[in-house]
């Protein structure tokens, strides 16, 4: 079987599916492995490297999507509507794709590739177990964009975040406030930690507050209904509008209090909820920094908007798209690991095996044989239910 490993196309995406040791890794499986040329040169893998590891340069994507059987990305159609659309006509009956397609966001591409009769597994539907840890890549990313939110919120306060002792007197640490304790939120506590912030952080979730505390925050305490914040497969679940509501009310003094808000909270295929309001900003100090990792969603913030930067009532609020694209050859080298392992789990004994009793292969397929049958998505499309297959 051939794997190929397109050059991304999603506007501002600098990394790639499959580094050169990834690609090694696949040969050592049996694959025969294709990289369309300069795939890697913006993530710091040039193809020489691919080369090296036994992979082989293809000139053209026309060519490497039409021998691939396997194609690895990072951002397919699905999430990356505009340009993917390209991709699509060139997919054939049979073939796999395994990356990022955003399924429950933009569920109508997902029928687009049933009709197309290709394979297609979505990463970002990895079951959260232990099993299918070293495979999850929605975690590596939000990993990266938390480390890469409190870097940003540094290079735009007008602070620094350690205290300091000098000859010209004290220099107080910054506060920084986390809202959403997920791996993005650890990951932000972890680093603003780092460079000597004072960390405060909040999560719908109170299970969470031993794991704040262990990073050296502190854990800030809401006094509301909290019971069904969170799915079987350890997903946050979208709030009503009255929780909203009353944890704005709540998260307004501690907001004023911090000169650094970074929000976390999204729902996967579900608009972000609104939890700062255009009078909370107000309420900031002047000089302060929002970084809102919840734009691609539409914000967490009242006055986010998605890839700009936004100055209002004196403070500035950042909406990152994509931020792990900005760490190119660390978020790719994370997501090889996780798409890679993923694919062996697929793989026995040289060939691609479909097997729909295994609950890691039974959640992220999305399409086969020219039908829909991943349940979450079937339900977005409003279709039946499928009778469960036979083991």
């Amino acid at each position: 079987m051939i794997a190929g490993i397109p050059k991304e196309t999603f506007p501002g995406q600098r990394q790639v599916a499959v580094i050169p040791d990834g690609a090694a890794v696949l040969a050592k499986a049996g694959l025969e492995v294709m990289v369309q040329a300069g795939a890697g040169i913006e993530a710091g893998y040039p193809d020489e490297l691919y080369v090296q590891k036994g992979a082989k340069l293809i000139g053209s994507r026309q060519e490497l999507f039409g021998k691939a059987d396997i194609l690895l990305q990072v951002y397919a159609f699905g999430a990356n509507l505009e340009k993917g659309m390209e991709d699509l006509n060139l997919l054939r009956p049979g073939q796999h794709v395994i990356a990022f397609l955003d399924p429950l966001g933009a569920a109508e591409s997902v029928r687009k590739l049933a009709e197309k009769k290709v394979l297609a597994f979505s990463m970002e539907l990895m079951p959260r177990i232990t099993r299918a840890q070293s495979m999850d890549a929605l975690s590596s990313m939000a990993s990266v964009a938390g480390y890469k939110a409190v870097i940003l919120a540094a290079e735009y306060l007008p602070r620094m975040f350690p205290m300091m002792m000098t000859a010209a007197g004290t220099v107080s640490a910054a506060r920084v406030f986390v809202v959403g304790a997920g791996v993005a939120g650890l990951q932000a506590i972890a680093t603003a930690k780092r460079l000597g912030a004072v960390v405060h952080a909040y999560d719908v979730r109170p299970a969470v507050k031993e794991q704040v505390e262990s990073l050296g925050g502190k854990f800030v305490e809401m006094e509301l209904e909290t019971g069904k914040s969170e799915d079987a497969g350890g997903y946050a679940k979208a709030m009503d509008e009255n929780f909203y509501r009353r944890q704005r009310e709540l998260m307004t003094r501690v907001v004023a209090e911090n000169q650094v808000v970074i929000t976390t909270a999204a729902v996967p295929g579900k608009k972000a909820p609104i939890l700062l309001t255009e009078e909370m900003v107000r309420g900031m100090q002047p000089g302060s920094v929002i970084v809102d990792l919840a734009a691609e969603r539409g914000g967490n913030c009242e006055l986010t908007r998605p890839g700009e930067t936004v100055v209002a009532h004196g403070v500035t609020i950042l909406g990152p798209v994509n931020l792990q694209a900005t760490v190119p050859y660390h978020a790719s080298q994370m997501y090889s690991k996780n798409i890679v392992t993923f694919l062996r789990h697929l793989i026995k004994e040289g060939k691609l095996v479909i097997d729909r009793s295994d609950e890691i292969t039974a959640e992220t397929l999305l399409t086969i044989d020219g039908e829909v049958v991943q349940p979450h998505v079937r339900e977005v499309l409003g279709l039946p239910p499928l009778q469960k297959p036979a083991a």
